[in-house]
């Protein structure tokens, strides 16, 4: 029997502990049970571990980068300096957690066709590259929560979690989205929700009066934002400099050049150039990575959460909002950044003197993303004052939240990077604070705020999304007598100016009649 005990642990050790060949094996299964042909598993099962390959290869161009970056800030405040991105945190904690966070991402899956197929919450989550990011932060919080003895615990408590969240959040967040899309046929399944809710919830507080961002003509030479690429580029760039200028000034200049290897200022301040672009090189091959995954995983997945939960709605991610406001997006993103930037002279100035916070720096993808979404949620239930202040707000959570989640983290929280989506920070930093009193009181914990989360999303879809409440309805009214007036005003004018060109033709139609002559 000793050959068998070699091959169960070959296959254990070799195959089954390693990410990349466990992704590929998840979706040859979900292929074959689709019934796709020999050729497609195949071909199928090799892209998506090939993906996960590639991830890997950006998180090391990533993390080259980043070093550097770690080192100077951390010299010239003193602070550990984090940029949170999700794509390079995954790709870090892959490589440690990457396997238990395939088991957790299937069998949350699972746990979500039940949830979807059993309660009223009847989302399907099929943000693919959320899936992934949720699985690891979760096996990651967990792993340092649980300690050696209980790790056994981490997948399927992890699944529980995973399915629980993804099927709670879109129907948290389902009144807003509906207010922009217009109708009820689709949900948002991304993890960024907490900061659109309060966007949409501060939109309708402060913008009741205000206008539509879309009436708004942005200049041109603003538009090359929207690239993702081209955004984290330009803010990596500006990152760097702003730390290295920072280091010329605040450090001897020996040790300023010896961070980034430099024999003089002038090759210092292009080695931090140089490194910032690194930086975006490195999330452009995590990105082609995630989608080559996503690519073959979302779907095998799709296709049979279709078959298992016939009629839910599907939950996608944030971009799909993007076409019901542009200008939105754009003032949400730009106002996203600011409120990041003023969180973090907060941290700087008080949290992290006093609470040991980290300096959360802006990272553009995070903030073009999720404070795009936040601004269209603003946008739809405040308009432009809305998009706005909801823009700022989920800059403020996209800034705060993370710090928090960094506090659970363990020895990976020195990785200078984090999740940056404000689900990631409240819900990981919930759940690692519940294993502060031990392991099995922390088991109990977590499995409570499942199901109270599940209970409490039941009683929301009941009483709120299914019967029809309007964010914002108040605005709408307003808006809606504002142009009813403007129109009556219009066509009030128009009459007036018509009246005197028909006075003037029927007195020329009495002189012309008066004029000719009677042959009576």
């Amino acid at each position: 029997m000793e050959w068998l005990v070699a091959i169960l642990d070959f296959i254990g050790q070799q195959i089954l502990n390693v990410p990349a060949y466990l992704i590929g094996i998840i979706t040859a299964i979900g292929l074959i049970a689709l019934r796709r042909s020999a050729g497609q598993v195949i071909g199928g099962g090799l892209k998506a571990a090939l993906g996960f390959l590639i991830l890997g290869a950006g998180a090391g161009v990533v993390i080259a980068s980043l070093d550097p970056l770690g080192e100077l800030v951390l010299a010239v405040t003193g602070a550990q300096g984090v940029i949170p991105t999700n794509e390079v945190i995954t790709a870090i904690a892959a490589e440690q957690y990457g396997a238990q966070g395939a088991y957790i991402l299937t069998l949350g899956f699972i746990v979500m066709l039940i949830l979807a197929r059993f309660t009223p919450l009847r989302y399907i989550f099929l943000t693919g590259h959320h899936m992934v990011f949720m699985s690891i932060m979760l096996t990651v919080v967990l792993s340092v929560g649980l300690g050696e003895s209980g790790q056994w615990a981490v997948v399927p408590l992890g699944a529980i979690l995973v399915g629980v969240i993804m099927v709670v959040m879109p129907a948290f967040a389902q009144p807003w989205t509906r207010k922009i899309t217009g109708d009820d046929t689709i949900a948002i399944g991304h993890f960024g929700t907490l900061g659109y809710i309060a966007a949409g919830a501060s939109g309708q507080a402060v913008g009741r009066r205000s206008h539509s961002t879309e009436a708004i003509n942005f200049p041109q030479g603003l538009r090359f934002l929207r690239d993702s690429m081209v955004a984290t580029a330009l803010s990596m760039v500006l990152i760097y400099w702003v730390f290295a200028i920072w280091g010329l000034i605040a450090l001897p200049l020996d040790e300023a050049l010896a961070i980034f290897g430099s024999a003089d200022v002038g090759a210092y301040i292009m080695a931090a150039f140089g490194l910032a672009l690194q930086f975006g090189v490195g999330v452009a091959i995590i990105l082609f990575g995630v989608r080559t995954v996503l690519g073959e995983l979302v779907p095998a997945f799709q296709g049979i959460a279709e078959k298992v939960v016939p009629g839910a709605k599907p939950a996608l991610d944030i971009p799909i909002v993007f076409p019901y406001g542009p200008n939105a997006v754009l003032i949400g993103f730009i106002f996203s950044f600011i409120g990041g930037l003023a969180t973090l002279g907060v941290i700087a100035a008080w949290l992290n003197p006093v609470f040991g916070l980290a300096l959360i720096l802006p990272g553009m993808v995070p903030h073009f993303f999720t404070g795009g979404g936040a601004g269209v949620y603003g946008n739809a239930t405040g308009g432009r004052i809305g998009a706005m202040v909801g823009g700022f707000v989920n800059g403020v959570l996209i800034t705060i939240l993370p710090a928090l989640l960094l506090l659970v983290f363990g020895e990976l929280g020195f990785a200078n990077s984090t999740f940056g989506d404000a689900d990631f920070g409240w819900f990981g930093a919930l759940i690692g604070s519940s294993f502060l009193g031990g392991p099995v009181l922390g088991i109990v914990m977590s499995l409570l705020i499942a199901v109270i989360l599940v209970v409490a999303a039941s009683i929301f879809q009941r009483r709120v999304v299914d019967t029809g409440w309007t964010p914002g309805k108040r605005r709408d009214e307003y808006l809606a007598a504002q142009e009813a007036e403007a129109k009556e005003v219009a066509a009030r004018a128009q009459a007036e100016a018509a009246e005197p060109a028909q006075t003037r033709a029927g007195a020329k139609a009495q002189a012309d009649t008066e004029s000719k002559p009677d042959n009576t």
